[in-house]
Protein backbone atom coordinates (compact mmCIF):
# COMPACT_ATOMS: atom_id res chain seq x y z
CA UNK A 1 0.00 0.00 0.00
CA UNK A 2 1.53 3.34 -1.08
CA UNK A 3 1.80 6.00 1.60
CA UNK A 4 0.24 9.23 0.32
CA UNK A 5 -2.20 10.11 -2.45
CA UNK A 6 -3.71 13.27 -3.94
CA UNK A 7 -6.59 13.75 -6.36
CA UNK A 8 -7.51 16.82 -8.38
CA UNK A 9 -11.05 16.93 -9.76
CA UNK A 10 -11.66 18.16 -13.31
CA UNK A 11 -7.95 18.24 -14.09
CA UNK A 12 -7.49 17.16 -17.70
CA UNK A 13 -7.03 20.81 -18.72
CA UNK A 14 -6.80 24.37 -17.40
CA UNK A 15 -5.85 25.22 -13.84
CA UNK A 16 -6.53 21.67 -12.68
CA UNK A 17 -3.96 20.38 -15.17
CA UNK A 18 -1.48 22.94 -13.84
CA UNK A 19 -2.14 21.82 -10.28
CA UNK A 20 -1.51 18.18 -11.20
CA UNK A 21 1.73 19.20 -12.90
CA UNK A 22 2.87 21.06 -9.79
CA UNK A 23 1.89 18.25 -7.44
CA UNK A 24 3.75 15.71 -9.57
CA UNK A 25 6.88 17.77 -8.98
CA UNK A 26 6.45 18.42 -5.26
CA UNK A 27 3.89 16.12 -3.60
CA UNK A 28 5.37 13.17 -1.74
CA UNK A 29 3.03 10.51 -3.05
CA UNK A 30 0.86 9.47 -5.98
CA UNK A 31 -1.09 12.16 -7.85
CA UNK A 32 -4.31 11.36 -9.70
CA UNK A 33 -5.47 13.47 -12.60
CA UNK A 34 -9.23 12.94 -12.89
CA UNK A 35 -11.74 13.71 -15.62
CA UNK A 36 -15.24 12.82 -16.66
CA UNK A 37 -14.02 11.44 -19.98
CA UNK A 38 -11.48 8.61 -19.84
CA UNK A 39 -9.99 9.32 -23.26
CA UNK A 40 -9.37 13.01 -22.54
CA UNK A 41 -8.05 12.21 -19.09
CA UNK A 42 -5.61 9.60 -20.32
CA UNK A 43 -4.44 11.95 -23.10
CA UNK A 44 -3.70 14.62 -20.46
CA UNK A 45 -1.73 12.08 -18.41
CA UNK A 46 0.35 11.22 -21.48
CA UNK A 47 1.20 14.90 -22.00
CA UNK A 48 2.58 15.10 -18.47
CA UNK A 49 4.46 11.84 -18.87
CA UNK A 50 6.24 13.36 -21.87
CA UNK A 51 7.49 16.03 -19.43
CA UNK A 52 9.02 13.31 -17.30
CA UNK A 53 6.23 13.36 -14.69
CA UNK A 54 4.26 10.39 -13.38
CA UNK A 55 0.59 11.21 -12.79
CA UNK A 56 -2.00 8.48 -12.57
CA UNK A 57 -5.56 8.61 -13.90
CA UNK A 58 -9.00 7.80 -12.57
CA UNK A 59 -12.43 8.63 -13.98
CA UNK A 60 -14.34 11.08 -11.77
CA UNK A 61 -17.39 13.18 -12.60
CA UNK A 62 -18.64 15.12 -9.59
CA UNK A 63 -22.09 15.28 -11.19
CA UNK A 64 -22.15 11.46 -11.22
CA UNK A 65 -22.32 10.12 -7.66
CA UNK A 66 -21.44 6.60 -8.76
CA UNK A 67 -18.02 7.74 -10.00
CA UNK A 68 -17.34 9.50 -6.68
CA UNK A 69 -18.12 6.34 -4.76
CA UNK A 70 -15.94 4.28 -7.10
CA UNK A 71 -12.89 6.48 -6.56
CA UNK A 72 -13.61 6.54 -2.82
CA UNK A 73 -13.60 2.73 -2.68
CA UNK A 74 -10.49 2.57 -4.87
CA UNK A 75 -8.56 5.03 -2.69
CA UNK A 76 -9.61 3.32 0.51
CA UNK A 77 -8.53 -0.10 -0.75
CA UNK A 78 -5.25 0.95 -2.42
CA UNK A 79 -4.08 3.76 -0.10
CA UNK A 80 -6.09 3.40 3.06
CA UNK A 81 -7.69 6.80 2.43
CA UNK A 82 -6.91 10.20 0.93
CA UNK A 83 -4.25 12.78 1.85
CA UNK A 84 -5.09 15.69 -0.47
CA UNK A 85 -8.35 16.58 -2.20
CA UNK A 86 -8.31 19.52 -4.61
CA UNK A 87 -11.87 20.35 -5.69
CA UNK A 88 -11.18 22.06 -8.99
CA UNK A 89 -14.08 20.81 -11.13
CA UNK A 90 -16.61 23.48 -12.03
CA UNK A 91 -18.49 25.12 -14.89
CA UNK A 92 -19.26 28.63 -16.07
CA UNK A 93 -21.47 29.94 -18.85
CA UNK A 94 -19.92 32.36 -21.31
CA UNK A 95 -20.92 36.01 -21.19
CA UNK A 96 -22.79 35.65 -24.49
CA UNK A 97 -24.71 32.53 -23.44
CA UNK A 98 -28.28 32.50 -24.72
CA UNK A 99 -29.75 30.15 -22.12
CA UNK A 100 -32.28 31.79 -19.75
CA UNK A 101 -30.63 33.12 -16.59
CA UNK A 102 -32.71 30.79 -14.44
CA UNK A 103 -31.36 27.80 -16.34
CA UNK A 104 -27.81 29.09 -16.02
CA UNK A 105 -28.27 29.52 -12.28
CA UNK A 106 -29.69 26.03 -11.81
CA UNK A 107 -27.05 24.23 -13.89
CA UNK A 108 -24.11 26.24 -12.53
CA UNK A 109 -25.08 25.84 -8.89
CA UNK A 110 -25.84 22.15 -9.33
CA UNK A 111 -22.25 21.42 -10.33
CA UNK A 112 -20.29 24.10 -8.52
CA UNK A 113 -22.12 23.92 -5.20
CA UNK A 114 -24.32 20.86 -4.76
CA UNK A 115 -22.04 18.38 -6.56
CA UNK A 116 -18.97 19.75 -4.79
CA UNK A 117 -20.72 19.36 -1.45
CA UNK A 118 -21.81 15.82 -2.34
CA UNK A 119 -18.26 14.90 -3.36
CA UNK A 120 -17.10 16.17 0.03
CA UNK A 121 -19.75 14.16 1.85
CA UNK A 122 -18.57 10.99 0.12
CA UNK A 123 -14.81 11.59 0.29
CA UNK A 124 -14.36 13.36 3.63
CA UNK A 125 -14.84 10.15 5.67
CA UNK A 126 -11.74 8.62 4.04
CA UNK A 127 -9.49 11.65 4.60
CA UNK A 128 -6.45 10.61 6.59
CA UNK A 129 -5.22 12.50 9.67
CA UNK A 130 -3.55 15.79 8.65
CA UNK A 131 -5.15 15.66 5.19
CA UNK A 132 -5.65 18.83 3.18
CA UNK A 133 -8.66 20.01 1.18
CA UNK A 134 -8.50 22.89 -1.29
CA UNK A 135 -11.61 24.25 -3.01
CA UNK A 136 -11.13 26.30 -6.17
CA UNK A 137 -13.28 29.39 -5.78
CA UNK A 138 -12.90 32.76 -7.50
CA UNK A 139 -12.37 36.44 -6.82
CA UNK A 140 -15.77 36.77 -8.49
CA UNK A 141 -17.27 35.61 -5.18
CA UNK A 142 -15.91 38.74 -3.50
CA UNK A 143 -17.28 41.00 -6.22
CA UNK A 144 -20.62 39.18 -6.16
CA UNK A 145 -20.85 39.51 -2.39
CA UNK A 146 -20.18 43.25 -2.61
CA UNK A 147 -22.97 43.59 -5.19
CA UNK A 148 -25.43 41.66 -3.02
CA UNK A 149 -27.87 43.63 -0.88
CA UNK A 150 -27.41 43.70 2.91
CA UNK A 151 -30.04 40.99 3.50
CA UNK A 152 -28.09 38.52 1.35
CA UNK A 153 -24.75 39.52 2.86
CA UNK A 154 -26.16 39.04 6.35
CA UNK A 155 -27.55 35.62 5.46
CA UNK A 156 -24.14 34.42 4.27
CA UNK A 157 -22.40 35.82 7.34
CA UNK A 158 -24.90 34.02 9.57
CA UNK A 159 -24.76 30.65 7.77
CA UNK A 160 -23.67 28.06 10.35
CA UNK A 161 -24.21 24.76 8.54
CA UNK A 162 -23.81 23.31 5.06
CA UNK A 163 -27.61 23.07 4.92
CA UNK A 164 -27.80 26.82 5.56
CA UNK A 165 -25.60 27.43 2.52
CA UNK A 166 -27.55 24.97 0.39
CA UNK A 167 -30.77 26.78 1.35
CA UNK A 168 -29.29 30.13 0.32
CA UNK A 169 -28.21 28.74 -3.03
CA UNK A 170 -31.63 27.14 -3.50
CA UNK A 171 -33.28 30.49 -2.78
CA UNK A 172 -31.06 32.13 -5.41
CA UNK A 173 -31.86 29.50 -8.04
CA UNK A 174 -35.60 29.78 -7.40
CA UNK A 175 -35.44 33.58 -7.57
CA UNK A 176 -33.40 33.41 -10.78
CA UNK A 177 -35.95 31.06 -12.35
CA UNK A 178 -38.76 33.40 -11.26
CA UNK A 179 -36.91 36.41 -12.66
CA UNK A 180 -36.91 38.37 -9.40
CA UNK A 181 -33.42 37.62 -8.05
CA UNK A 182 -32.37 41.26 -8.33
CA UNK A 183 -35.40 42.39 -6.34
CA UNK A 184 -34.52 39.89 -3.63
CA UNK A 185 -31.01 41.27 -3.33
CA UNK A 186 -28.96 38.81 -5.38
CA UNK A 187 -26.28 39.85 -7.89
CA UNK A 188 -26.78 39.10 -11.56
CA UNK A 189 -24.18 36.34 -11.83
CA UNK A 190 -24.81 32.62 -11.51
CA UNK A 191 -21.11 31.78 -11.44
CA UNK A 192 -20.41 34.43 -8.81
CA UNK A 193 -23.15 33.19 -6.50
CA UNK A 194 -22.00 29.59 -6.95
CA UNK A 195 -18.51 30.59 -5.82
CA UNK A 196 -19.99 32.47 -2.87
CA UNK A 197 -21.43 29.09 -1.94
CA UNK A 198 -18.07 27.32 -2.32
CA UNK A 199 -16.29 29.93 -0.23
CA UNK A 200 -19.03 29.85 2.42
CA UNK A 201 -18.85 26.09 2.97
CA UNK A 202 -15.10 26.29 3.57
CA UNK A 203 -15.30 27.99 6.96
CA UNK A 204 -18.13 25.69 8.04
CA UNK A 205 -16.24 22.56 7.02
CA UNK A 206 -13.16 23.70 8.93
CA UNK A 207 -15.21 24.09 12.10
CA UNK A 208 -16.46 20.54 11.66
CA UNK A 209 -12.94 19.22 11.07
CA UNK A 210 -11.75 21.00 14.20
CA UNK A 211 -14.11 18.78 16.19
CA UNK A 212 -13.16 15.38 14.77
CA UNK A 213 -9.53 15.14 15.86
CA UNK A 214 -7.99 14.35 12.46
CA UNK A 215 -6.24 17.76 12.19
CA UNK A 216 -7.55 18.27 8.66
CA UNK A 217 -7.30 21.70 7.07
CA UNK A 218 -9.60 23.04 4.34
CA UNK A 219 -9.30 26.32 2.45
CA UNK A 220 -10.70 27.86 -0.71
CA UNK A 221 -8.81 30.05 -3.14
CA UNK A 222 -8.87 32.12 -6.29
CA UNK A 223 -6.32 31.06 -8.91
CA UNK A 224 -6.52 34.47 -10.59
CA UNK A 225 -7.54 35.39 -14.13
CA UNK A 226 -6.07 32.47 -16.02
CA UNK A 227 -5.82 31.77 -19.75
CA UNK A 228 -8.22 28.80 -19.96
CA UNK A 229 -11.29 27.66 -21.86
CA UNK A 230 -13.40 28.98 -18.96
CA UNK A 231 -12.12 32.54 -19.51
CA UNK A 232 -12.28 32.15 -23.31
CA UNK A 233 -8.48 32.44 -23.13
CA UNK A 234 -8.66 36.08 -22.10
CA UNK A 235 -6.89 35.48 -18.81
CA UNK A 236 -3.46 36.98 -18.21
CA UNK A 237 -2.00 34.14 -16.12
CA UNK A 238 -0.67 30.83 -17.38
CA UNK A 239 -2.19 27.69 -15.87
CA UNK A 240 1.01 27.16 -13.89
CA UNK A 241 0.73 30.67 -12.45
CA UNK A 242 -2.92 29.96 -11.65
CA UNK A 243 -1.86 26.81 -9.82
CA UNK A 244 0.46 28.67 -7.43
CA UNK A 245 -2.04 29.47 -4.67
CA UNK A 246 -3.77 26.03 -4.76
CA UNK A 247 -0.31 24.42 -4.56
CA UNK A 248 0.71 26.73 -1.72
CA UNK A 249 -2.32 25.58 0.27
CA UNK A 250 -1.81 21.94 -0.70
CA UNK A 251 1.86 21.72 0.17
CA UNK A 252 2.49 24.18 3.01
CA UNK A 253 4.28 22.65 5.98
CA UNK A 254 1.83 21.66 8.71
CA UNK A 255 3.94 23.51 11.28
CA UNK A 256 3.82 26.81 9.40
CA UNK A 257 2.78 29.73 11.59
CA UNK A 258 0.84 31.31 8.72
CA UNK A 259 -1.16 28.30 7.50
CA UNK A 260 -4.73 29.46 6.74
CA UNK A 261 -7.58 27.41 8.21
CA UNK A 262 -11.04 27.65 6.71
CA UNK A 263 -10.11 30.78 4.77
CA UNK A 264 -10.45 32.21 1.28
CA UNK A 265 -7.04 32.99 -0.24
CA UNK A 266 -5.63 34.69 -3.30
CA UNK A 267 -2.05 35.42 -4.36
CA UNK A 268 -0.86 33.16 -1.52
CA UNK A 269 -2.45 35.22 1.23
CA UNK A 270 -5.75 35.33 3.12
CA UNK A 271 -8.48 37.52 1.66
CA UNK A 272 -11.63 38.33 3.66
CA UNK A 273 -14.21 37.84 0.94
CA UNK A 274 -17.19 38.66 3.20
CA UNK A 275 -15.61 41.90 4.49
Amino acid sequence: MSSKVAIVTGSNKGVGFGIVRGLCKKFDGDVYLTARNQQRGEAAVELLKKEGLSPKFHVLDIDNEETIMKIRDFLKEKYGGLDLLVNNAGIAYKGNATEPFGEQAEVTCKTNVYSTIRACEILFPILKPKARVVHLSSLVCLMSFSKSKPNIQSSFRNAKTIDDVKKLISDFVEAAKSGNHLEKGWPNTAYGVSKMGVSAITHIQQKEFDKDGRHIIVNSCCPGYVDTDMTSHKGVKTIDEGAQTPLWLSLMDENSQVYPRGEFCQEMRISKWMA
